[in-house]
């Protein structure tokens, strides 16, 4: 019996999740889900059970909700369905299409370019993109979270040459917000660091993410932030998009966006320049173009150097130059990214 004056404890109240967090865990992930949705049942005898096994679907519903209905060839579906092209074995499409491999340092720190390090900071993303040059990559492995950062921070305050870190991924962003600033509250006790680079999907396909939390965290850091958003279409961004990065403009970051040259997806001179305009009315600066990383299960999207050169040409000849993404590809070994154009 309890005594008269006693108070009785009361129960710890769980503080809900963020609403990103529910959207994130509401993806659709069921490939005949995803059908369902789009009017498309008729596809499902192109799907590779291999494909979806090995790098299984995953997709935002507000992303699906951009998609055409209908629509077998929309952009947008295209970048995220499991088809049978994935199972062709193609010379010259690797494991490692970039050289990721070679160039880790340790606790997911990757060293490539003079004066940078590239953090692999999460193997999660929100959205599984089948072009993905990490679709690969041993995340349960090499992750710079692991120690608590420990190892991965050590790298970097052990070389000075290292004045940019890179946070990438699976998608930082992923992260919660606490974990972030665990993280960037360890970077700043290293004098030599003095840019902070952010590469997201995130704000495009989970646009819920950028929300006040990480808005304060991104206020906060001691650097100079750019935060390098993914958008290969047009379709991608929508009014909640925009307002998302409208909140990491407002938060001091600078945007560009680098975009992968897809068939069958954005290799047309009209899709390009419609990408390379709806970003820049959001707030974005088109910064790459990439040609296709060579990875394993993505021939299929390839454009040839040729026709990429000629794309790129005539969208030079459309858009104001600020407006026009540098045509590139990342080669294993090489100092930087290689101009194509």
């Amino acid at each position: 019996m309890m005594k008269p004056d006693m108070i009785p404890a009361r129960p710890i109240a769980r503080q809900a999740a963020p609403r990103w967090q529910q959207l994130w865990r509401e993806a659709v992930r069921d490939p005949a889900e995803l059908f369902g949705l789009l009017g498309l049942q008729a596809l499902s005898d192109r799907l590779s059970p291999a494909a979806t096994a090995q790098f299984p679907l995953r997709v935002p519903r507000g992303f699906v909700a951009r998609m055409r209905h209908g629509d077998a060839d929309d952009p947008l579906l295209r970048q995220v369905l499991p088809l049978d092209d994935e199972d062709r074995l193609v010379p010259g499409f690797e494991l490692d299409a970039v050289g990721d491999g070679a160039a880790l340092a340790g606790a997911g720190v990757i060293r490539k370019y003079r004066g940078r390090a590239l953090l692999v900071a999460t193997g999660s993303c929100a959205i599984n993109c089948r072009y993905c040059f990490r679709r690969h990559f041993p995340y349960a492995d090499e992750t710079a979270a692991r120690g608590q950062w420990s190892e991965a921070v050590a790298i970097l305050a052990n070389d000075d040459a290292i004045d940019e870190v890179i946070l990438s991924g699976g998608d930082p962003l992923s992260l919660a917000d606490a974990k972030l600033a665990e993280l960037t509250d360890a970077l700043a006790a290293i004098p030599h660091i003095r840019r902070l680079r952010i590469h997201s999907r995130l704000p495009v396909v989970l646009p819920e993410r950028v929300d006040a939390g990480l808005a304060s965290w991104l206020q906060g850091l001691p650097w100079p932030v750019t935060v390098v958003i993914h958008a290969n279409h047009a379709n991608e961004f929508n009014e909640e998009v925009d307002a998302a990065l409208a909140r990491l403009r407002d938060a001091g970051c600078l945007l560009l966006n680098q975009a992968v040259l897809l068939r069958g997806v954005n290799d047309s001179v009209d899709a390009l320049a419609d990408l390379c305009e709806r970003g820049h009315r959001a707030g974005v600066l088109p910064y790459y173009l990439h040609q296709l990383d060579r990875v394993r299960g993505a021939a299929h999207f390839e454009v040839p150097d040729d026709r990429a050169r000629v794309l790129h040409r005539d969208l030079a000849a459309r858009l104001s130059g600020y407006l026009v993404p540098r045509l590139v590809r990342e080669v294993a070994g090489d100092p930087g990214k290689r101009p194509l154009a």
